[in-house]
């Protein structure tokens, strides 16, 4: 698999509920990351997907765009919830055995009500 492909496999994996699955194939020992909510460890971010999951699990998501640059892939994501969508990006760093060594996630919620007609993708 190269790199754009890993990425939108471990987001399908993690963010449909196989978080353990995702990080033991794809998720280097030596990650970390920048999500502002929890501590910047692999374990951390782990627990936290799961615990997503639980108590509020993604329906589906669709990854509308995907962007890679050397060890960089970068993914504009749909992620769609019981009560709300989520336009995402996730910024993907890699090591030269193509695992993942340093994610990023910015997301935002998506109005229905906006007067943008061109929308978020």
């Amino acid at each position: 698999m190269n790199r754009k492909e890993i990425a939108i496999d471990f987001l399908k994996l993690a963010g449909l509920g196989e978080v353990n699955a995702a990080f033991n194939k794809y998720v280097s020992e030596e990650f970390i990351h920048h999500n502002q909510y929890f501590e910047g460890s692999k374990d951390a971010l782990l627990k936290a997907m799961k615990d997503a999951h639980d108590t509020n699990p993604n329906k589906s998501i669709d990854i509308k765009q995907c962007f890679e640059d050397q060890n960089t892939v970068i993914t504009h994501s749909l992620v769609c919830k019981a009560d709300l969508d989520i336009a995402v990006v996730h910024i993907f760093k890699f090591n030269s055995e193509n695992k993942i060594t340093e994610l990023w996630d910015l997301g935002q919620i998506i109005d229905k009500d906006s007067p943008n007609t061109n929308g978020l993708f």
